[in-house]
């Protein structure tokens, strides 16, 4: 596995358990031997031992081995024509299907996984537009499966964690892994951060999250970087330290139970907003050209909300929302069902 002190190589999901795939060939040439062997023991008849003109089942298990494995030394062999017709039309296709499994077996456990391999470190090297998820405790595997959800593909997130048991759950879902420590330069090297179209910073601990963030602004100044933290006092040690955006779930939690106070309904509304399975959902775009000059208000896509312009934003019913400008980011609601 990917140490924090070594350079790490990518890995995803396997196609088939080693333990499955080993077990079916296992399975498959056990059952040809003792379908060759019950043959030869039932027509033995047909068969001739040179050396005492017997045949007992520990020289039908002899011959038929070494019939599937080689060609025969000769001190057995078939006389009848049944016995003759068994070997060369079950027997040859048997010993031709053993060796394609072993083969097979190579193939799958040396050179493919020596290829795989090399196809991951040659991904690693061309890695860009990625997303990073740093931590993959609860929340970080929650953000996973909504990105997920929401359309990005699974061989898009690249997953790091120190924690062998959570590194193995991402790769269940497709993610691109490695196990290490993502406060290292190293390891963020490793995943090409500066090529990153997005990082989510969730490591469980704030001090942590905080350290990654900085570590990552350092190598990738310009990749957008969300970093949760739970404890309010560490939220603009966070910003500080080069968030894009900081969260904190346990304020939007308070907020949530706060709102809920008053009713439910608005509770309800937010989470759907929040949700890729709600009936609305926020999202946040550039203004197209043919939207230029036009108010927030008139947006015929959803409902616009805000307008950000040189870092700054500015309501709907603001005056500088009345005419929108080219290069302006928007968000706003629109239906999703």
């Amino acid at each position: 596995m990917i140490r924090p002190t070594a350079t790490g190589t990518l890995q995803r999901k396997s196609q088939l358990p080693i333990w499955l795939s080993i077990g079916w060939r296992v399975t498959a040439v056990l059952s040809l031997v003792g379908l060759a062997i019950a043959v030869h023991w039932f027509d033995r008849a047909g068969l001739r031992d040179t050396y005492d003109g017997k045949v007992s089942f520990l020289d039908v298990l002899y011959f038929t081995m070494i019939s599937i494995t080689t060609t025969g030394y000769g001190d057995i062999a078939p006389v009848s024509d049944r016995a003759r017709l068994f070997d060369a039309l079950i027997v040859t296709p048997i010993r031709v299907f053993v060796v394609l499994l072993f083969i097979g077996t190579a193939y799958d456990f040396v050179l493919k996984r020596t290829w795989d391999k090399w196809r991951m470190a040659l991904l690693q090297r061309t890695l860009t537009g990625h997303i990073v998820v740093a931590g993959y405790g609860h929340t970080g595997a929650e953000a996973v499966a909504e990105l997920i959800a929401r359309g990005a593909e699974p061989d898009s997130i690249v997953v790091v964690d120190p924690d062998a048991d959570r590194i193995a759950e991402a790769k269940t879902l497709g993610c691109l892994v490695l196990e290490g420590d993502a406060t290292r330069d190293q390891t963020l090297s490793d995943i090409h951060l500066p090529t990153a179209r997005l990082m989510i910073v969730t490591a469980g601990r704030d001090d942590t999250s905080v350290l990654i963030t900085l570590s990552a602004r350092h190598l990738a100044p310009d990749v957008p970087i969300s970093t949760v933290v739970r404890n309010e006092d560490n939220e603009l040690p966070a910003r500080a330290a080069g968030a894009t955006t900081v969260i904190n779930p346990v304020s939007f939690a308070g907020l949530l139970l706060a709102t809920s106070s008053r009713g439910g309904r608005v509770t309800e509304y937010l989470t759907d907003l929040a949700s890729i399975h709600g009936k609305v959902a926020l999202r946040e775009r550039r203004v197209t050209p043919d939207e230029v000059g036009k108010p927030l208000s008139g947006l015929s896509t959803g409902t616009g909300l805000r307008v950000y312009r040189d870092d700054t934003s500015f309501g709907r019913h603001q005056p500088e929302s009345s005419a929108l400008r080219a290069g302006d980011t928007i968000v706003e609601i629109v239906a999703t069902q």
